[in-house]
C-alpha cells in the first residue's frame, strides 16, 4: 500500500495545489484530509462545492486504484447536505462493489466533529494497465 499512497502523494498535482493530504490507504479504502484555507471559501464563506468535489474525487481515485490496476471514473455525484467553515474536512472512501471492469465507491466527508458534510458515489472503469509496472 505504501506504493500506492507515494504514486498519488507524489504525482496528483492538483490534490497538493489543493492542499489535500492521503493519511490512510487500504484495499479498497481511502482516508483523506483537507486543512480548510481561505481559498477554499466560495462568495458566500463556505467551503465552495469544488473543493469539496475534489476531496471526495481525490479519495475515491485513490482508493479505486488500491488493487493496483489503472481505475478511471466514469460517473459521480455527489450530494452536499451541511455547509462547512472552519477546520479540517476529511473523506473516507469505501468500495460498494467491485469487478472485473467496474467498481463503485461511496465517499463520505465529515468535519472536524464527524458531521456529514457531503455524500459522493462513483463509478470506476478499471483497465487491464498496472498502476506500478512491474
Amino acid at each position: 500500500m505504501e506504493k500506492i499512497k507515494d504514486v498519488f502523494s507524489k504525482n496528483d498535482k492538483f490534490a497538493s495545489h489543493a492542499g489535500i493530504e492521503l493519511l490512510e490507504v487500504a484495499p479498497g479504502y481511502a482516508k483523506i484530509k483537507m486543512e480548510i484555507k481561505d481559498y477554499h471559501f466560495n462568495g458566500v464563506k463556505t467551503v465552495h462545492g469544488g473543493a469539496i468535489f475534489t476531496l471526495a474525487d481525490f479519495a475515491f481515485a485513490v482508493a479505486s486504484n488500491s488493487h493496483g490496476r489503472i481505475a478511471v471514473g466514469i460517473n459521480a455525484s455527489i450530494s452536499y447536505v451541511k455547509a462547512a467553515t472552519a477546520g479540517a474536512l476529511y473523506a473516507e472512501a469505501r468500495e460498494a462493489a467491485l469487478n472485473h471492469k467496474l467498481g463503485t465507491y461511496i465517499v463520505e466527508i465529515k468535519d472536524d466533529e464527524g458531521d456529514l458534510i457531503a455524500v459522493f458515489q462513483g463509478t470506476v472503469y478499471r483497465k487491464k494497465d498496472l498502476l506500478i509496472p512491474e
